[in-house]
């Protein structure tokens, strides 16, 4: 019954799985922002491609 106390009061676990939510959450954020400034760039290049064609 001593363990299952100790178990209950500790706070590791908590603790590890908060950081683990904060870099999911980071990750995703970051996926985002990748995804959308990739296609910016690919439009921005094929007009820049394009621009060079006709000159």
């Amino acid at each position: 019954m001593q363990t299952f106390r100790k178990l209950i009061r500790d706070t590791r676990g908590a603790t590890a799985i908060e950081y683990g939510l904060i870099a999911a959450l980071i990750a995703v954020a970051a996926i985002t922002a990748m995804s959308t400034l990739g296609k910016k760039l690919t439009n921005t290049f094929t007009n820049v491609s394009n621009n060079i064609k006709v000159s």
